[in-house]
């Protein structure tokens, strides 16, 4: 809120009876039907207000279709090392089939060779 005194800011809330706590996390995971929400390296603040409690989520969010494997670029380089092909569209390919299984996605390659 702009141009507010955070002091008076406070002082408001705590007569709303409103009190907020920082959590600590690395990762924030809303599960959907359809697809799941994954907030990285988010800012979270709880707010305690009449009972109930909410949830303040800030940071950079991805979209994960379900049924559908996260495939990370750590995961990547390891199958094209460990592989030995060089074509990273083929490695995330053979690890999305295999269902993000590295061991699997790797011998896939390897037979493909």
């Amino acid at each position: 809120m702009p141009n507010i005194d955070p002091k008076a800011l406070k002082q408001m809330m705590d007569r709303m009876g409103m009190k907020t706590r920082e959590i600590s996390a690395e990762k924030v995971v809303i599960e959907g039907k359809e697809r799941d929400i994954i907030i990285e390296n988010p800012s979270v603040t709880l707010i305690e207000m009449q009972g109930n409690n909410t949830f303040q989520i800030i940071g950079n969010y991805t979209e994960v279709e379900k049924g559908k494997v996260e495939v990370t670029e750590d995961d990547i380089k390891m199958v094209m090392e460990k592989s030995g092909i060089e074509d990273m569209e083929k490695a995330k390919l053979a690890l999305e089939e295999s269902n993000g299984d590295i061991a699997e996605a790797i011998m896939k390659l390897k037979e493909g060779n």
